[in-house]
């Protein structure tokens, strides 16, 4: 049973995705780490012997700590931040007890590499209408909250990429971008291996709206209507992404949580 200090496995999996989901700290040593280099969905990697020094960075947040186990490096850290007044709980049995509960891991060797402040890096094409929108949120949602996304001429993807260490995206030719009839959406869920009856139900959305493929959803076709709206009320990229992850933050709990639901007005019955 979890204590006023420490969250449970299932508990922490309805946060992660949300709008509102905590700071994760994956604290686990550099052994454990290299024996599985997977990650809690949406965790950052860092080292417990300098948490003094980053602690600061995570105010006005909570936060979850997690270490291999759930013992002394996750709790010792989690009381630092604490600490420095930051509420901070750790994970009740840690990664292990993640992992052993078989929830979805992030595998960290399909990262690309971080820049000097531990970002991933992504470049695609300006004017995002779908992919180029829903990739971002998963990415900030469920593999790295700080990623930096780069929106570029189609032309200079490739090369700002090369450049500036960016990882590109949806664009021909590149690792992460369209396979068959997958679009990269499904990619990014397959190769990051976090698939979720939610998660997969949300990529058909998108494959649905981004593929020109409305058979696929009875949802797709409102999801690329406000995609098309989004891209015409904002001309800056990053505004735009900014307002698409509210959007993809509500088709995700509608995918998670109100599928079942339904509106159902009542019919006026006009009296004979």
């Amino acid at each position: 049973m979890s204590s006023y200090t420490t969250i449970s496995s299932d508990k922490l999996a309805r946060l992660i995705g949300t709008a509102n989901a905590p700071a994760l700290i994956d604290v686990r040593t550099d052994e454990d780490f290299a024996a599985d280099r997977r990650l809690i969905p949406g965790s950052i990697k860092l080292s417990h012997d300098n948490v003094p020094d980053w602690g600061g960075d995570f105010a006005g947040r909570t936060a979850i700590v997690s270490c291999l186990r759930g013992a002394k490096l996750a709790q010792g850290t989690a009381a630092w931040l604490r600490q420095l007044g930051i509420p901070a709980e750790t994970l009740e049995g840690g990664f292990e007890a993640w992992k052993a509960a078989k929830l979805p891991l992030v595998d960290a060797t399909k990262l690309p590499p971080r820049d000097a402040k531990g970002r991933t890096v992504w470049v695609t094409r300006a004017r995002p209408k779908i992919d180029r929108i829903a990739c971002p949120w998963l990415i900030r949602r469920f593999v790295d909250p700080n990623a930096v996304f780069l929106y570029v001429a189609p032309s200079e993807v490739v090369a700002v990429g090369e450049r500036f260490n960016a990882a590109p995206f949806d664009i021909e030719n590149v690792f992460w971008s369209h396979r068959g009839e997958l679009c990269t959406f499904d990619v990014m869920i397959e190769e990051f291996g976090i698939a979720t009856p939610a998660l997969l139900r949300l990529a058909t959305l998108v494959r649905g709206a981004d593929t020109a493929r409305p058979d696929l959803a009875p949802e797709a076709p409102g999801l690329l209507a406000a995609s098309l709206g989004l891209s015409r009320m904002y001309d800056d990229d990053l505004e735009q992404l900014e307002a698409g992850m509210l959007l993809y933050d509500a088709f995700y709990r509608w995918c998670r949580d109100a599928t079942a639901e339904t509106h159902n007005w009542p019919t006026n019955k006009v009296k004979a």
